[in-house]
């Protein structure tokens, strides 16, 4: 039974990818690192965190971001250098500024322009012509059929 909840509990907690061997040794500064990994994106799995990556290019971003807290770099220090080298896309949250702030726009402004275009169209249907009425001739030729 214990081999069973151990099975289970483990089962549940978080699976994450920092191997035992990347572990810093200070507390702080691993929290320091999980931190910051929480921030970064894994360039090969996408919209996962490096912590969560099993991917040789996650390690070494993990590894990188470690290397740099020892050496007695500022968390911006780690981020910035990290930026430098892989650009904002490393960043799962990037800064609204520069070139990324078209990004942040984009989504919003299509979803105003479609919404408007939306409105527009419900409007013109609304407001739409009435059907024209039918000529005596129509008229009495669909009564014709009518009455078959």
């Amino acid at each position: 039974m214990k081999r069973l909840a151990l099975i289970l509990l483990l089962w549940a907690a978080p699976l994450w990818a920092v191997e035992p061997d990347e572990v810093l040794d200070d507390p702080v500064l691993e929290q320091r690192a999980r931190d910051l990994s929480k921030g970064l994106r894994c360039l090969v799995c996408r919209n996962e965190h490096i912590d969560a990556s099993d991917a040789d290019l996650a390690r070494d971003l993990r590894l990188l971001v470690r290397e740099r807290l020892v050496d007695g770099d500022t968390d911006a220090e780690v981020l910035d250098f990290v930026v430098d080298r892989y650009g904002e896309f490393v960043l799962l949250n990037p800064p609204a500024s520069g070139s990324t702030l078209i990004l942040w726009l984009a989504g919003p402004a299509m979803l105003i322009v479609a919404g408007a275009g939306a409105a527009l169209y419900l409007r013109g249907r609304r407001n739409g012509r009435e059907p024209e009425k039918l000529s005596a001739t129509e008229q009495a030729e669909l009564d014709k059929i009518i009455r078959s």
